[in-house]
This record gives C-alpha cells, structure tokens and sequence, in this order.
C-alpha cells in the first residue's frame, strides 16, 4: 500500500513545482507571445486564404487567455497537493493505529513466552541472575515481575559489581519494589564494599543511556534531584549524613557525580532564557509603539483616536494591552533565570516553574501581538472588504504556529517534568503480579518458598 502513496504524492509535488516554475519565469510571457506569432505565420503561409486570416483573428484571443489557463491549472493542482497531503496524513494516521496494535499483540505473546520460560525455570535462583539484572538495567519492569514473582529470592541476587536489585534499581523497577524496601528494613540498611548506603548510590552520576531519555541538561539533573530526595524518603535522618570508607556523606558524593552536569545545566538554562528575552523584549518595543502611534490618528479638537468607536479599535487596544503585559512578565521572569544562583536545588523547583511561567506568558504574548496586528490591517485596509479578514487570520496565525511548535515540546517537557511524580502509584503497576496491590500474595509465595527451602535442608 505504502508503495502506491509515496509515488503519486511525490509526482504530485513535482508537477506543482514545476507548473510554479514555468508560470513564474521571467521568459515565460514572451514565449507566448512567440507562440502567438508562430501561430499567425503558419496560418498567413496556408493556402486558405481569407478563412486562414479569419482564422487568425479567432486565436489571437484564444492565445491571449492561455496564462489564465495556466493559472487555473496551477489552482487545480494545489487543490490536488491539498488533498493529497489529507490522503497522506489519514493514511499515515491508519497506519500508526495499526502498528499500535501489532505491538500490543507482539506485547501480549511476549508475556505469554516470559511466563511459560519462568515457569519452566522454577523457583531457583541459578540462570536468573544475568536476565535480571540485565532488565533491571534497561528499566524493563515486566520481565522483573515476572521473575520476583517466580522466585522471590532472587530479589538478594547480585550483579558483578556485587549489587543486588535494590541497589541497581532504576525508576520503574524501583517503584515496582518499593513496598518491598519500605517492609524491611534490613533492606534499606545494605551497604556495598565501599560502605556506600542506598542514598549514596543514589547520589552516582545516571548511566548516558539514562540522561538520555530526558532532553535538557537542566531536566536531566532536575530527574537526578528527584531520584536522590525519594531514596531519603526512606532514610533516617542519621542514616542521610552518614560517611563511606572514603569520608563521604551521601550530599558530596551528589555533588561531585554531578559536578559537570551542573554546569550544562547551568549554560543550557541560561541559553534557553537568553534566546526567549530577546523574543520577548522584541515584542515589548513593538507593542509599546503601536500603544503610541494610534491608528488612524486622533481628532484635532478632541485628541481621542479616530476609530474609538469601532469594534476593531477596541480590539487592538485590549489585545495590544495584553501583550504588553505579558511580554514584560515574560522578560522579568527570563531576567531572574539568567540572574539566579544556579545551586543543585534551585533546577529542582524554582528555575523550571520560572521557565516554564515565562515560556506561557511569551506565547499568550505572542497571540495577543499578531491580535492586534490583524486589528490594525482590518482598520486602515478592510474598509468595505470584510472578506480581507480571513487571510489576514491565516497570515497571522504563522508566526503563533511557528513559536509554539519549536518551544511547546520543551515547555510540555518542563510541565511533565516538575509537576508529574515519576514516582509513587502509576497505572502500569496495576497489571503487576508484585505490586503493592498484591503484596499479599507475594509474601506468601516468599514465605512458601523459605518453608520449601528449610524442608529440603531437613531433608
């Protein structure tokens, strides 16, 4: 199917371009006008005579229309690109349906096998240990269910590096056993060979592959600020300053792991706010000189403006007013950006929610300015032609469009980010075999097994 659309969507294009071309050359009217001539010599040199002459009359003005022709042909072939691009969008849109469902389907047989392969394994711990951790690493919540569900013991497995699950854990699984951790407290006191407690490891530096899922050094050490103060959720205040074999406090090890990444956080913020100042500070100068030069001008005797009692007038004046305000809150918020301490706990809150409230104010700005251009043009030019309006209304929304699609991806990420908890109760844990829902039911395989394990060494 897809080989079907492509061609005829690209041929389409091709034809439209070359259609622009030719209508648009510079050389274009005076090869019709060599047409026309070539015409009128062909039929004086016939042997018909007056019927040749006359005949010549009658295709002068049929010649003459032929750039209209053009035209509409090129008319015709943009509404075809129109339509073709909606073909190709809805194709598309069908296209992405089904390949949703392909992979919940391959998802479903997926689970199916991982749970026909655990089950053949048994509840042993031997051949476990490298699938798991391997999961754990990539985040992959399903497969450490399924084998903590199996084989509760593998939960005290350890890694090369002598980790156990806990200790790796990542965000997901993380919050996968959290009513584990949160039940024992042997767990939450596990120290590795270095006397690193669960806050110090959570204060290392996150695998690049990690970093890599969150766009923005900013983000990225705003995650890591995020991960470090759940870990002490579940600490003791003694526990928080505690020392490893190398005199470090769970704080240091923090900020040494992310020493570098506080720096590009750091320039990426202020990039960010320098770019979004200039913006903002452009609109300011351009909204406050619409403020003072009315359009239209004002009365001689009365000083009031000319078109006050137009309802076009009263809409520049409300949308200019906007976006002047808001313009300048978006310049002040930018300026405490690039003026701020930059400290570790500054990007966990208050740099990003003063990103994110001047990012809004810029766009509600930027609306409010092209408001009150569209305004202006229906005074001064519209008089008498109010169907000017709808394309000034399309003109206008180009620059809104262009704003919002190159800033709203990051501001949709700074909002998930810092208002949405990666942490805590989620809708995929609900489907868990492990969760806290059925805690219950995990305990009492746990404690069937250590009944079957003790059995066996009686035995």
């Amino acid at each position: 199917m897809e080989s079907f659309i492509y061609p005829s969507f690209h041929n389409v294009c091709q034809k439209t371009i070359v259609k622009c071309s030719l209508l648009f050359h510079g050389n274009f009217l005076d090869k019709c006008v060599d047409d026309i001539l070539q015409v009128v010599r062909i039929c004086n040199n016939t042997s018909y005579g007056l019927l040749g002459k006359n005949f010549t009359i009658l295709l002068v003005p049929i010649a003459t229309l032929y750039p209209i022709y053009q035209l509409i042909c090129l008319l015709l072939l943009m509404l075809r690109l129109t339509f073709s691009v909606m073909y190709f969008l809805l194709w598309k849109l069908l296209a992405v349906t089904e390949y949703r469902e392909k992979k919940k389907k391959e998802y479903k047989e997926a689970k199916k096998i991982l749970n026909l392969v655990c089950n053949q394994m048994g509840t042993s711990n031997d051949g476990y240990s490298n699938s798991l951790f391997e999961a754990v690493r990539q985040d992959m919540y399903e497969i450490v269910d399924e084998i903590l569900f199996i084989s509760p013991t593998t939960i005290n497995c350890k890694d090369e590096d002598g980790y156990n699950v806990i200790q790796s854990a990542s965000e997901k699984v993380y919050n996968l056993i959290y009513h584990i951790i949160e039940r024992k407290e042997s767990y939450r006191e596990i120290n590795d060979s270095s006397e690193n407690t669960l806050v110090h490891l959570a204060g290392r530096l996150a695998p690049s592959f990690v970093l890599e899922r969150t766009a923005g050094a900013a983000l990225q050490l705003q995650r890591e600020l995020l991960w470090r103060e759940e870990v002490e959720k579940l600490m003791l205040p003694l526990q928080l300053r505690e020392k490893n074999m190398y005199k470090e406090t769970p704080a240091m090890v923090f900020t040494r792991e992310h020493q570098d990444l506080t720096k590009e956080g750091d320039n990426w913020m202020k990039t960010t706010a320098e770019s979004c100042s200039i913006t903002a500070a452009l609109i300011v100068t351009v909204v406050y000189a619409a403020a003072i030069t009315v359009p239209g001008g004002n009365n001689q005797e009365s000083g009031l403006p000319m078109y006050k009692n137009d309802i076009a007038f009263t809409v520049f004046a409300l949308s200019n007013a906007f976006s002047m305000f808001t313009a300048a809150t978006s310049l002040l918020l930018f300026l405490s950006i690039l003026t701020a301490r930059f400290s570790e706990k500054d990007f966990l809150v208050s740099l990003p929610r003063r990103l994110i409230f001047g990012l809004l104010t810029l766009f509600l700005s930027t609306t409010a300015m092209m408001v009150a251009f569209g305004a202006i043009l229906f005074i001064v030019f519209c008089d008498q032609k109010p169907w000017m309006l709808a394309p000034i209304c399309a003109f206008a929304c180009l620059p809104i469009s262009v704003i919002v699609t190159i800033k709203l991806p990051l501001l949709v990420d700074l909002i998930q980010s810092t208002y949405s908890p990666i942490f805590g109760k989620h809708s995929y844990l609900e489907s868990c075999k492990v969760s806290r829902k059925t805690q219950y039911l995990w305990i009492q395989r746990e404690f069937e097994y250590a009944l079957h394990e003790q059995l066996c060494c009686n035995s």
